[in-house]
């Protein structure tokens, strides 16, 4: 291997597909490594042949998608200390030659970013593949406040002074090109879009992506996240409720302001902490997002008061059931504002581009190429 940028291609249980992209690739000039990801012996024939082109790196028990691209990441850190850029394509032929080695023109201008083969999605892409797509796009948005067209590429390239970071980022299967995604704007490394050919074969059955278990991992940022919210409802409306009882034989004028407040701030601290350091993992200091957190929940909690004392007290409603109306009504706004005013990640551009740079412009955190889909 001699050339400065490396395709790296995990590949299981791998169709003829890989030995004939691997072929088209040598023919570009790129350097190419294989990790056999503990495909079973029967596939061994064709890994022999893959070694014609491409270096492999090979291990029998399976491990995960995640697993295979550090394994891969690790042997270029260790053996292949030229390589200047790292481009990754799945070994079924969904990528072609053409769109990797755009995608690894535009890395070059974009010397410390993470760029991404982005796929359009139209009448012919099967339903799984859709619907998996907008589900996590639409997620990632809420989560980082970043559009990305297509958050399941497998078709991404970056410089090998990321390797340690990506060694870094969490995740052995399919979740960890997501966890990468999500970490990024954490790490201000920036987002490159270009657009590439849209290829699926036989509606894309073969793919090894497991339906339940890969799906929980993927959305287990957002689990965590919907556990974080539920516990501190349920420490929130506990609290409530026996305050409320207390408070109710003696000051029953002031019960249900009072015993909102001494809930709110106790389920309040319990949740700004969980959310921190659990669910976004924010890195920056306590003293700054405690402020900004502690102001925003003073300024929920006086609508939330408002609200709970007129369903109580104007409307009749059982406070039990006030509180739940309550809750439902501010969760949405007390969500937005953690992700995108509290726990924000701000994307950085990368210091050697600018707005004036030619083909680019900046949409969302995400610098998108002006071509367009095919």
């Amino acid at each position: 291997m001699g050339n400065t940028n490396v395709a790296l291609i995990p590949a299981y249980e791998p169709a003829e597909e890989l030995l004939t992209l691997v072929k088209e690739l040598k023919a570009k000039q790129l350097s190419i490594l294989v990790v056999n990801d503990g495909s079973p012996i029967e596939y061994d024939d064709l890994f022999e042949k893959v070694k014609e082109y491409a270096e492999v790196v090979s291990y029998r028990e399976n491990q995960g998608k995640g697993n295979a691209l550090k394994t891969g990441l690790t042997y270029i850190k260790e053996n292949l200390k030229e390589t200047e850029l790292i481009v990754t394509l799945d070994a079924d032929g969904q990528h072609t030659v053409k769109d990797t080695l755009n995608v690894l023109k535009q890395a070059n201008k974009n010397k410390n970013s993470l760029t991404l083969g982005c796929r359009s999605f139209g009448e012919n892409t099967p339903a799984r593949s859709m619907f998996g797509n907008s589900v996590t796009r639409w997620i990632y948005r809420m989560f980082t406040g970043i559009r990305v067209t297509d958050t399941q590429t497998g078709l991404r390239a970056f410089p090998a002074g990321l390797i340690d970071y990506m060694l870094k980022v969490p995740g052995e299967r399919f979740e960890y090109e997501m966890n990468v995604l999500l970490d990024c704007p954490k790490n201000k490394i920036p987002i490159c879009e270009v657009p590439i050919e849209t290829i699926y074969f036989d509606k894309n059955e073969h793919s090894h992506f497991r339906t339940f278990a890969d799906s929980f991992l993927v959305y287990k940022p957002i689990l965590l996240f919907a556990l974080s919210s539920f516990c501190g409802f349920i420490i929130d409306y506990t609290l409530f409720n026996a305050f409320y009882f207390v408070f109710g034989l003696f000051a029953a004028a002031f019960a249900v302001p009072v015993s909102n407040v001494l809930a709110r701030l106790i389920s309040g601290t319990t949740n700004y902490f969980m959310n921190k350091k659990l669910i976004f993992k924010y890195p920056g200091g306590i003293k700054k997002t405690a402020s900004q957190y502690f102001i925003l929940a003073l300024i929920i909690l006086a609508g939330n008061t408002v609200l709970l004392s007129f369903l109580v007290d104007s409307l009749q409603v059982p406070a039990a059931y006030a509180k739940i109306c309550t809750e439902v009504t501010f969760f949405v706004l007390s969500f937005l504002a953690q992700r995108f005013l509290i726990f924000r990640n701000k994307p950085q551009a990368d210091t050697d581009m600018g707005k004036e740079q030619t083909g680019y412009n900046i949409q969302g955190g995400v610098k998108k190429a002006e071509n367009k889909f095919r």
